[in-house]
């Protein structure tokens, strides 16, 4: 791949992508970083995001990933907990730690599954339910606040641009895995 030096009244910094003009001022990039400027935009969107996300949340007295419990919840009550694990794609320990948070603040409850008493089954309660069109207009500003710069056709775009790079990732191996 081919970098070209790209200097900006912002900052100076390597554009692997030289046919893309980068029209849009960014912020500093770190040199060690340079040479993987989507990378390291991806991690500044995402630290944006769920910061931004985590304060919507807190005035909800809800912690980060716990509205998407819930969404899978809503959408499907009485699911596993490996059930929910998969669904979120969250490690076990934490999907643990938010299921009983969420159960000690009246949201849910667990139980184990009839037909193994190992497997707990996750149920909303009333005050989870009525969860739904708080998280609803919340995902919803969240979704306005993130968009606010871009046109209708970005927008499109960039999701589809964002499920190709999670495609992308996750067809690979892990770096752990590959030198298995």
């Amino acid at each position: 791949m081919r970098y070209t030096y790209v200097v900006s009244h912002m900052n100076s910094r390597w554009n692997p992508y030289p046919e893309r003009a980068m029209t849009t001022p960014t912020p500093h990039i770190p040199t060690t970083a340079g040479r993987g400027p989507m990378s390291y935009a991806i991690f500044q969107l995402a630290r944006a995001h769920r910061g931004y996300a985590a304060a919507m949340l807190r005035e909800m007295d809800l912690h980060p990933g716990q509205e998407l419990l819930l969404m899978h919840l809503l959408d499907r009550d009485g699911q596993t907990q490996s059930e929910l694990l998969e669904s979120v794609g969250l490690d076990h320990s934490t999907v643990s730690k938010s299921l009983r948070r969420m159960q000690d603040a009246g949201l849910l409850i667990r139980e184990p599954a009839e037909h193994d008493r190992r497997v707990m089954v996750v149920h909303l309660t009333d005050k989870g339910r009525a969860m739904r069109e708080p998280i609803a207009a919340m995902w919803q500003a969240l979704e306005e606040a993130s968009a606010r710069n871009l046109s209708a056709q970005q927008a499109e775009s960039f999701v589809g641009s964002a499920y190709a790079i999670v495609d992308a990732i996750n067809s690979r191996a892990l770096p752990q895995e590959e030198s298995e």
